[in-house]
């Protein structure tokens, strides 16, 4: 369990990252149209006020006003109230609906890329990082596309307008505005830089919180057994205490910058002011012009002002943007060739390993195969057997198309495998694996995983062949009832009973089965074991066992050392040899006695 990594933080590529997002919220046109014209129209409401504000200061407070005229103004300004009511409504709502939509997509795309890539990759990527990237990162983007984007146009346009209406009535005085535009734009950009650089690694600080809950909460028993509580508290403080720090330098930048940006556009503002009620007392401005100034001074004022707080967030969902185009962009070191060849119909079963050399990638100096060669024929069983090392689940791996052998060739029937579509590789392939995988979803779902669209009559023959129907009936809800995560409401070898199930469901030519029978009680070993036969009939079958006295009736045996065969035939001819496999008999029967 190592510690994460240091801060470090990572380049960032501005809000270019956002393209990603904008691509997908792209595909919904209308919606876009909607609340783009509903914003248009909060706007233009926002900006009539204080247009209406100069001839009602002007004309309507003075002595012997035209009450007809201050009427008709008041009338004007209820109906704005109420279309700004309607159109922030739609506004609020097609923009939620946008950000909820395209987080969605984002979600689903990067989980279906994912699905595509090798076992290696996720060798290298911790899974509960990647879950940190589909929540918390996906709920930046939902803000940037649901709130901040929208805030952002809005004020964009009503700082805009404002400062139109300000050149309109005050033009003398408006255009000291632009002289501060550059003092105002330097510090922004300036420290921009740095905000996108600490929010990406503020985000990678969260992803390090979420992984380090996820591993302890899933191992709590071997930490509680263990006695390390408090280790693992302070682990989980000390991960804490760096995202904090990230976040502390992530606030500290931008509290800067909006220190920067508050302060110099409203002292720009209170000189503004300053000058126009000068020209108010010379003459020089009626006092609904400068009424309604002031009201355009506060509407630019407040809209610029936010745009600092909308940089922040924007630069924020970039990084978390980056992250996730980073998932999106990942392709499969493993997928099918352009003109796949296909499998025979109907298969046979057939294993060929021709002159295998294989390395890890993980681990490019140790050789997991070397020269390995094995054929196997339809319907054939064959144990393999060895040390730890040896290479064996290195052959299920390699079978399966997981990986690609450096050299040497593999074969399904004569076909090479990497002629052909690793999904029809895998569809020819059912595996019992030694720790088995039962998702937290019903009894039918984990059984019918193997094959889903069977009907209840098919997944109940499994269960009968697995020597599971028994149990399963005894669950309060049947094949309806929720298995806990990772299986926890099963025992060792109710789960193991259940992936014979769905094995014996999905009905494959070639059965793989690795230590299927490890780590259980005699009596669930004598139950998968009756389950396993059952299986095997049939079928070519590889077996992996490090409890020799589970192979010894089959009909070859291969052991396995660093990665090659070092003998081969059955339990008696091995014996006798008094080589490896002898040894290994030995000492377990040995243990036994």
């Amino acid at each position: 369990m190592a510690d994460p990594a240091p801060d470090t933080p990572k380049p960032g590529r501005k809000l270019g990252s956002l393209r990603m997002v904008w691509h997908y919220a792209g595909r919904y046109p209308l919606q876009l149209c909607i609340a783009l014209l509903a914003l248009l129209g909060t706007s233009a409401a926002t900006l009539s006020f204080p247009a209406l504000l100069k001839p009602l200061i002007d004309r309507g407070f003075s002595h012997g006003a035209d009450m007809a005229h201050v009427n008709d103004v008041f009338y004007h300004l209820l109906l704005i109230v109420a279309g700004l009511g309607v159109a922030t409504a739609i506004r609020f709502y097609f923009v939620s609906w946008l950000g909820e939509r395209t987080v969605a997509d984002v979600r689903i795309a990067v989980q279906q890329n994912l699905l595509r890539l090798a076992p290696r990759w996720f060798e290298e990527n911790r899974p509960s990082e990647i879950a940190s990237r589909l929540t918390a990162d996906t709920t930046q983007i939902e803000m940037a596309v649901g709130t901040t984007v929208s805030v952002a146009l809005r004020n964009l346009i009503t700082g805009i307008g404002g400062t139109v209406g300000m050149f309109i009535l005050a033009p003398q005085y408006a255009a000291m505005i632009l002289i501060g535009i550059p003092v105002v734009l330097t510090p922004i950009l300036l420290l921009g830089r740095r905000l996108r650089a600490t929010s990406r690694t503020s985000q990678d600080r969260i992803a390090d919180i979420g992984s380090n809950a996820v591993e302890v909460f899933s191992a709590m028993k071997v930490v509680q057994a263990f006695g390390q509580e408090r280790r693992e508290g302070q682990r989980f403080a000390d991960t804490v205490a760096r995202g904090f720090s990230a976040a502390k330098r992530r606030i500290f930048i931008r509290a800067v910058l909006t220190a920067f940006f508050i302060t110099l556009i409203f002292g720009a503002v209170t000189f503004l002011l300053w000058g126009s009620a000068s020209a108010v007392a010379e003459g020089e401005m009626s006092p609904g012009t400068l009424t309604a100034f002031i009201g355009y001074a506060i509407l630019t004022t407040g809209a610029f002002g936010a745009l600092s707080d909308v940089y922040s967030d924007l630069l924020r969902a970039a990084g978390a943007a980056e992250r996730l185009s980073e998932l999106l962009a990942e392709q499969p070191e493993i997928h099918a060739p352009a003109d796949p060849v296909a499998l025979p119909e109907p298969p046979r079963g057939a294993i060929r390993f021709d002159h295998v050399a294989f390395r890890y990638p993980t681990r490019p100096d140790v050789s997991a195969l070397v020269d390995f060669s094995l054929d196997v024929e339809p319907g054939e069983t064959v144990a393999v057997v060895g040390p730890s090392g040896a290479g064996k689940t290195t052959l299920f791996q390699l079978l399966q198309r997981f990986y690609d052998p450096q050299s040497g060739e593999i074969t399904i029937d004569d076909v090479a495998l990497r002629q052909a579509d690793p999904a029809a590789i895998r569809r020819r392939i059912a595996m019992v694996p030694q720790e088995t995988v039962i998702f937290g979803a019903s009894a039918r779902d984990n059984i019918r995983y193997g094959e889903w669209g069977a009907s209840d009559a098919a997944i109940w023959a499994a269960a009968e062949a697995a020597n599971a129907a028994e149990f399963l009936r005894k669950l309060p809800d049947g094949l309806d009832t929720f298995m806990g995560e990772g299986g926890a409401r099963l025992s060792g070898g109710q789960r193991q009973r259940v992936a014979i199930a769905r094995a014996l469901l999905r009905d494959a030519p070639i059965l793989l089965l690795d230590e299927a029978t490890s780590a259980l009680d005699a009596e669930s070993e004598r139950l998968v074991q009756e389950a396993l036969e059952r299986l095997m009939g049939g079928r070519t079958t590889l077996v992996i066992a490090h409890r020799l006295a589970t192979v010894r009736a089959a009909g070859r045996i291969i052991v396995m050392d660093d990665g090659r065969i070092v003998e081969q035939g059955n339990h008696a001819t091995l014996n006798a040899k008094g080589g490896l496999y002898a040894r290994l008999a030995s000492l377990q029967f040995s243990e036994a006695a």
